[in-house]
């Protein structure tokens, strides 16, 4: 552990700590901070901006105080943010919290930068380590969580971390420097917030690879839409399996500088192609050009180190340098030998370099710098939903990025792991992916009721990604509100099935897995964006119809739904309009109207969701005038936003004149910034 895998270990460790921070610190920005559309994307952008732009100082501070003195302070402040995040209330803590324990991960990494000699190992296992525990989880972190299972696994990583590190200072491994005037881990440690942007939005996303699955059911009557599988797909082993195989079995250089750049460029562009269809070949592109990419910059030292200007024999290199730095599995965890055979102090231990003054500044601005790039990206990509702007083009330019540096990354001396470490670090992993989906399997698809029900309940829902207003993510009063209004049928807005910025969790199969009803998904923003329909009744048929934004930045569509009720079918249509800036979505109601009717071609319709008009505004007036009934008449008036102070009549349901409304509710929750609305129909 000494010499061979504590500095990997402890690096991964941190990483995955790191990331459940950044999975609670990323949402909090939205929905505490920005309270979900209050606050301008600009000040937003500026205020997560800002907390990376302010983590730029880390390495003059580790130059100041030494790496390891940093390193171990900034490591506890990070463990102890991440468990006070599963015992914070919500609100304003929690943002505060997630914002310290980011900014002491970041100086963690500055820290780490400045002693750490082979990097590429610790990264890759944290991130690919992250995403099977996410995939474990099914895709709900630990940090939302709490109870017994929460709060075991949490202190369990949180303690091995520290333990690590603690380890690590005590042996020295945290204290050695790279060599003299050399570029080890330079080149990596930029790279790692480009990968983690691309990681966080394809490769290392559990919920982004079921959602890319529920795409491939091959139901022609289903086209482009998304239903949970009939049996476990393989695509996550497969995702997770590739990375590694890349990462650790390696093919000659020249092949490999072509191939794994090319993979990674085809994967972000399929994704920036916002292709439902495409996202699988996209996921899978990515995560082996991530892994191959990464295996091209991962060296011990370079022809830029004087040590090996002087003997550039590769044998004569391996000689000079420690067995564990250059023992393809590990990271140095001592200090390099001088090994020139010339001068002074010829073969013996250098001096260390506690303070990381050789090249170990370079490091950690280079850190702190790729993380800065992350921010920059995950801010433009996302602000574009707000702002109105094309964003394909923020993956593809991290991709190029990464392939940039990784063809133009010079041979060292670190080399493939021996077999069968390679295979098997990457089965082990696919196995476990493999127990995280049979562990949450969907439910299974319903058969039509003996004969029609006479009535059916319907619940119309904006669940706001699944956050509620204290800004903590509450799947459980989500489905706890939602079953307590006994629903047949259940509609969904601001669904989200892995976007970084929400944390990366599929709140449809988590709600779907909770309610036990089976999901019919339609992207509308992109491909993990959209709108849900679930049923008690089987789904017959179903269509996406893709609305014009007509100025509005957020993309919208309207989901239609043919369900069967026993021999008698009922069309369900939901939607989430989306008004362009100081005006209302009439144009988009039009256009929902005349689809839903035609849709319906004569059968009952429901018609549903977050409609952003109130009764009496030209847009709700374009439903009543294609001959629909606003089911919620009789409650009127019956506000539903914000969901602490209501004031705003913005969620409705309208129906055929044949569809009789009754018990209307809109209960009280706070689990969204929306209440959601129900009412039962009695069928004609």
């Amino acid at each position: 552990m000494r010499h061979r895998h504590l500095p990997t270990a402890a690096l991964a460790l941190g990483v995955a700590v790191l990331l459940d921070v950044l999975r609670v610190w990323l949402p909090s920005i939205i929905t505490i901070f920005g309270r979900a559309a209050e606050t301008p994307a600009e000040l937003l952008g500026a205020f997560a901006l800002g907390w990376f732009v302010l983590a730029l100082a880390a390495p003059v501070l580790v130059r100041w105080l030494g790496a390891g003195p940093v390193g171990l302070v900034a490591a506890g402040v990070l463990a102890a943010t991440r468990l006070a995040l599963t015992a914070a209330p919500g609100g304003r803590i929690q943002l505060w919290l997630a914002c310290a324990g980011l900014l002491a991960g970041l100086l963690w990494l500055a820290a780490t930068a400045a002693t750490a000699v082979r990097p590429v190992p610790g990264l890759a296992f944290g991130l690919a380590g992250a995403a099977v525990g996410h995939a474990l989880l099914g895709t709900e972190d630990l940090v939302w969580r709490g109870g017994l299972l929460g709060w075991t696994v949490s202190v369990v990583l949180v303690g091995a971390f520290l333990a690590a590190q603690g380890a690590l200072r005590s042996t020295g491994g945290g204290e050695t420097g790279a060599w003299p005037g050399g570029t080890a881990g330079r080149l990596a440690w930029p790279l790692l917030g480009p990968v983690l942007l691309l990681g966080g939005q394809l490769a290392f996303a559990p919920a982004v690879w079921d959602a890319a699955v529920s795409y491939r059911h091959g139901a022609a009557e289903l086209a482009g839409l998304g239903l949970p599988p009939a049996r476990l797909a393989p695509l996550p082993e497969l995702v997770i399996g590739l990375f590694l195989v890349a990462l650790l079995v390696r093919p000659p250089r020249p092949v490999a500088r072509l191939l794994w750049p090319a993979a990674l460029l085809a994967g972000a562009g399929l994704f920036a192609a916002d292709r439902a269809g495409w996202l699988a070949a996209a996921v899978l592109l990515t995560a082996g050009g991530l892994g191959g990419c990464l295996a091209l910059v991962d060296t011990v030292a370079d022809r830029a180190n004087p040590l090996v200007r002087r003997r550039t024999g590769p044998a004569l290199v391996r000689a000079t340098v420690p067995e564990h730095a250059t023992a393809p599995d590990s990271v140095a965890g001592a200090a390099p030998m001088t090994g020139s055979g010339e001068g002074p102090g010829a073969g013996e231990p250098a001096e260390p370099d506690p303070g990381g003054r050789d090249g170990g500044g370079r490091r950690g601005f280079a850190v702190a710098g790729g993380m800065l790039g992350f921010a920059v990206g995950a801010v433009a990509y996302y602000a574009a939903y707000d702002l109105g702007y094309p964003n394909g083009w923020v993956p593809v330019l991290a991709a190029l990025v990464i392939a940039a540096v990784a063809v133009a990354a010079p041979p060292g001396v670190a080399g493939p792991l021996r077999p069968p470490a390679p295979v098997g670090t990457a089965i082990v992993a696919m196995l476990l992916t493999a127990v995280g989906g049979a562990i949450h399997r969907p439910p299974p698809a319903p058969q039509p009721p003996a004969t029609p029900p006479p009535a059916v309940r319907v619940v119309a829902y904006n669940i706001r990604m699944g956050f509620g207003l204290d800004g903590r993510l509450d799947l459980d009063e989500v489905a706890r509100v939602v079953r307590d209004n006994r629903p047949d049928v259940v509609l969904l807005s601001e669904v989200d099935r892995g976007w970084l910025l929400n944390g990366g969790h599929d709140t449809l199969a988590l709600l779907a897995g909770r309610l036990r009803m089976p999901y019919v998904f339609a992207p509308a923003a992109d491909p993990v964006w959209g709108d849900a329909v679930l049923s008690r009744f089987p789904v017959r048929s179903g269509r996406s119809h893709p609305l014009p934004a007509h100025g509005a930045p957020t993309g919208a569509q309207a989901l239609g739904v043919t369900l069967d009720l026993g021999g008698r079918d009922l069309a369900v249509v939901a939607t989430h309009l989306q008004p362009p800036p100081g005006q209302g979505p009439v144009a988009q109601a039009r256009e929902v109207a005349a689809f839903a009717t035609g849709y319906a071609a004569g059968r009952p319709l429901v018609l549903a969701g977050d409609l952003n008009t109130e009764p009496g505004d030209p847009a709700f007036t374009a439903f009543t005038a294609a001959g629909l009934v606003d089911a919620l008449a009789a409650a009127r008036p019956l506000p539903t936003s914000p969901a602490d102070d209501p004031r705003a009549q913005i969620d409705h349901v309208f129906v055929t004149p044949g569809l009789t409304p009754a018990d209307v509710a809109a209960p009280h929750t706070t689990a969204s910034d929306h209440l959601p609305v129900a009412v039962t129909l009695a069928l004609p």
